[in-house]
């Protein structure tokens, strides 16, 4: 479990070079409401933009996440957790005013960015 990183995970730093790339500014690991205990993985203050870069495997991607075998009651109900807290953080930025992007760590990062591109400009 040391080798998963909680941030700097090499879909994030291929995304922020590609953000950073186009022109982008940002900041890193930011806590986007005070009152929200969520730290999201890249965030615009001023378009009031959060975006979480989602593991495969620990967000339960449709496409790609997989359930081991061993242990798996304890791990069905830790991603599905992780689901239900994902949900709820997004609900609770979303009422303040926040959009939420979420981008899956297999998709590219020239898409994932020209996502958030457009959904920056409005």
């Amino acid at each position: 479990m040391r080798g998963n990183h909680k941030r700097d995970t090499r879909p994030e730093l291929a995304l922020r070079s590609e953000l950073h790339r186009r022109g982008l500014r940002y900041r890193i690991d930011a806590n986007p409401l005070e009152s929200l205990r969520c730290r999201a993985d890249i965030v615009f203050r001023r378009q009031k933009v959060a975006v979480f870069v989602d593991g495969c495997f620990w967000h339960g991607c449709p496409q790609h996440g997989t359930r081991p075998k061993t242990n798996s009651s304890y791990w069905s109900a830790k991603i599905a957790r992780n689901m239900e807290r994902d949900r709820l953080n997004g609900a609770e930025l979303n009422g303040a005013g926040w959009t939420v992007v979420r981008v899956w760590e297999h998709e590219l990062p020239v898409d994932a960015a020209e996502r958030i591109a457009r959904t920056l400009a409005g």
